[in-house]
Parts: C-alpha cells; sequence; structure tokens
C-alpha cells in the first residue's frame, strides 16, 4: 500500500506509469504530470479499469472509499459507472463512518453469529460515545477514559473484546490515510485488570459423568433440542457449531461430518468422524427431516437453527446448576477424560478444533483421521459403557473396553 507522501513524490516520466495501492486501486502518472485514480474490477471475465478522478482533489483515502463502494457494487452485479452514489466528504470523517466501512469491507469474511456480535458491541459501547466524533480527534485519552468507564461496570471481559474492536478500526483508518496514529495501539495494558480466567462448569468424574447422561434424558423439550443434546457429548463442538450443524456438512456415506469455516472458531474447515452411535442418531434424523437445511431447525423458522441458549435452557430444566455444568463443558469433559485415558494429546486437541502453534501444529497438517475416527468411536462406547448400555461396537483396545484401556497403561507405567 501506498501513503500520501510517496503519492506526492511521484515524478512524471517519458511515457505512462502506475503504481498499484491495494485491492485493484493504483495511480496514474501522466507525462504532463496529472495524476489519475484507476480502480482495476473483473466485470464478465474481463479485467476493466475504471476513473476515480484526478489526485490531489481525489485524497487516498477518498478513492480508497470509492473502490470500496465499487468492489461491494461488482459483487451485487452492478457495474460502478451505472451507479450513480458519490463518496461522503472526508474532511469530518465520523468514527461511525470509518466503523461502517471497515465492518462491511471484512463481514463476508466473518461468520454471521461474529459479523453481528460485533455490530451489536460497537453500539452499545462505542458509537453512544465515539459515532459522531471526527475520527482525527479522538486520542488516548478518550480511548482510556472509555475503557475504563466500561472496566468500573466490571464487565473485564467486554473491556478486552472493545479494545480489540476499536483497534482494529483505528488500524483500519489508518491504511485508509484517515488517522495518522491509531489511538489504542499505545495503551498501556497495565492499566486494565486482567479478567480472571475462565473456566467452564464441567463434570469429569465417570460415576458424575453418568449421572450427568442419565438425567439429561429426562429432558422435556423440543425433538431437536433433544437430539442435539443426546449428540453433544459425542462431538466435542461448541455450542453455535453444533445447534447451526447444516445437512450439507453431514456426509452419512462416509460417515463424516465437514463443518464449513466460516462456522468455525478459528475459521479452518473441521472434520467430525462419526461413531456407530452419532451415524445411527443422524441418520434416523435424516429420514424425517428431508425438507430443510438445518439438522436441527428452529420450531419459529424454517430458515434458522435452533439458539445455543436453547440447549442451557433444556439442562437447567432437569435441575442442573449454572456451576453444576454448562453446554461447553462436554468438550472439557471430553478433553479431560480422554488425556486422563491415555488418548494421544494432539489427536485430542485437533478433534476440539484448538488453535495450535510451533512443531505441533506442522505434525498436526495430516489431521490424524485415522486415529481420530478410533477415538471418536471409543468415547462414544465408554459413554454407552458408563451408562450400562452395551457399546455398538468393539474398541481399538485389546480388551474391548476403555477403562480396561487404561487400567494396562497404568499397569505399563508402573512398571
Amino acid at each position: 500500500m501506498i501513503n500520501d507522501t510517496q503519492i506526492k513524490n511521484l515524478k512524471p516520466k517519458n511515457k505512462l506509469y502506475r503504481v498499484t495501492d491495494a485491492l485493484g486501486l493504483r495511480i496514474e502518472i501522466n507525462p504532463n504530470g496529472s495524476k489519475i485514480w484507476r480502480y482495476v474490477f473483473r466485470w464478465e471475465d474481463k479485467l476493466t479499469m475504471i476513473s476515480l478522478g484526478h489526485y490531489p482533489n481525489t485524497s487516498l483515502l477518498k478513492a480508497r472509499q470509492l473502490r470500496d463502494e465499487y468492489k461491494q457494487l461488482v459483487k451485487i452485479g452492478i457495474h460502478p459507472k451505472h451507479n450513480n452514489t458519490k463518496a461522503q466528504s472526508t474532511s469530518k470523517q465520523t468514527f461511525k463512518d470509518m466503523f461502517d466501512m471497515w465492518h462491511n469491507n471484512l463481514k463476508d469474511e466473518w461468520s454471521e453469529g461474529y459479523a453481528i456480535d460485533t455490530q451489536q458491541r460497537a453500539a452499545k459501547y462505542l458509537l453512544p460515545v465515539l459515532g459522531d466524533m471526527p475520527i482525527t480527534e479522538i486520542n488516548a485519552k478518550i480511548m482510556r477514559d472509555l475503557l475504563l468507564d466500561i472496566q468500573d461496570k466490571g464487565v473485564l471481559d467486554t473491556v478486552a473484546k472493545i479494545r480489540g474492536i476499536a483497534t482494529r478500526i483505528f488500524s483500519y483508518s489508518v491504511g485508509m490515510g484517515a488517522i495518522e496514529v491509531n489511538p489504542v495501539r499505545d495503551l498501556p495494558l497495565d492499566i486494565f485488570k486482567k479478567p480472571k480466567e475462565k473456566h467452564y462448569a464441567t463434570v469429569t468424574e465417570p460415576k458424575k459423568i453418568a449421572w450427568l447422561l442419565n438425567i439429561l434424558k429426562e429432558v422435556n423439550s423440543l425433538q431437536s433440542v433433544k437430539i442435539a443434546l443426546e449428540l453433544a457429548p459425542h462431538l466435542f463442538l461448541r455450542p453455535t457449531e453444533l445447534t447451526g450443524l447444516l445437512w450439507s456438512e453431514v456426509d452419512l456415506e462416509s460417515r463424516i461430518i465437514r463443518i464449513e469455516a466460516r462456522r468455525m472458531k478459528m475459521k479452518k474447515p473441521h472434520i467430525v468422524p462419526m461413531s456407530n452411535q452419532v451415524y445411527e442418531i443422524l441418520s434416523s434424523l435424516r429420514d424425517s427431516s428431508l425438507d430443510n437445511n438445518f439438522v436441527f431447525p428452529s420450531p419459529r423458522s424454517r430458515s434458522k437453527p435452533i439458539t445455543a441458549n436453547s440447549l442451557l435452557v433444556a439442562i437447567r430444566s432437569v435441575g442442573i446448576a449454572k456451576d453444576t455444568f454448562v453446554t461447553h463443558g462436554f468438550r472439557h469433559m471430553a478433553s479431560t477424560r480422554l488425556n486422563e485415558l491415555g488418548f494421544n494429546a494432539d489427536v485430542i486437541e485437533t478433534q476440539l478444533a484448538h488453535k495450535q502453534g510451533g512443531v505441533r501444529a506442522v505434525y498436526n497438517q495430516a489431521e490424524y483421521l485415522d486415529d481420530r475416527r478410533i477415538m471418536m468411536q471409543d468415547w462414544s462406547n465408554y459413554l454407552d459403557n458408563l451408562q450400562g448400555n452395551a457399546p455398538r461396537t468393539e474398541t481399538s483396545s485389546m480388551d474391548g473396553n476403555i477403562e480396561k484401556l487404561k487400567a494396562s497403561i497404568d499397569r505399563l507405567t508402573r512398571s
């Protein structure tokens, strides 16, 4: 990307030449010294170039704004030169103007839930204070006071999230040439309280896991909620990843669930091997819901799934307290118990779709799929065993049950 100083220093040559900015924007320097902004885009499979105005009458910021507007028009099938809208004057760009530009530029890359959450958090904590302020007048002191005011409300997790959103908006504004410095960047972390580490309430002892699974059978709720809760301990998914499951992500023939990157926290596609237990439940459910895109459709709208909160409400309905278990606790339950049972930690972390770095991430490129298939079947059998049900198939251990496998591992470790 180029900056204003570089543009001013571009000198004419004997022949016309162009200097690229980013995302199709470039500036054309003519032999007579004139500088013209051009936006290059693909239209009907052909590269097309359109003029955005002369520099400096059309500033760098304004050119980038026009590029982004035209980019959105092209996405929806409108040729930019057929559009009559004009770019806003950049002399009084407000914080809301820059937030809207940033949000519109990125929302297609985010999950729908994240885009909505970001919009709602900004509307509650940032826009009421900063929305109408010129972006150039917002300094570090204003941002410090705003964040400390949120902290005084006792919502320490929110402070970090709002700081993160604000940082990205101001960084975008710097990149667009609206401001020179990000006023959040240099705020020291030491002036803010650290939120307490969040632990999701869960159960990990075998007897308590058995108690949990048996009591959840008493849930008197919608069929989609009951089945989602039945599958939750087997799949290791985050609540929204589970409730938003699409039939297009379920491959019954290959016995694989392939979740789209846009729905995953780490924005990477995720594979969940189906155990026999999961396969039987989903096969039966598929036969009865051929007319919906969602595995767990909402009873209120065919175009939406049930919510993650509906699972939590169902858990509370059978008397399970919030400090005993939450929906996210299924993941922690599986992680803790599988580690205790001696399964490979990398296989567990990969199945949980946790972010990993360093050498471990390199070796995980193969995704341990065969090992994960075995582990997921073993885990489903283990859950069946705790409830007194006969396993649907043999586990991978030589004795045919995970507890015996654990005993063997413990015995070998002591010897």
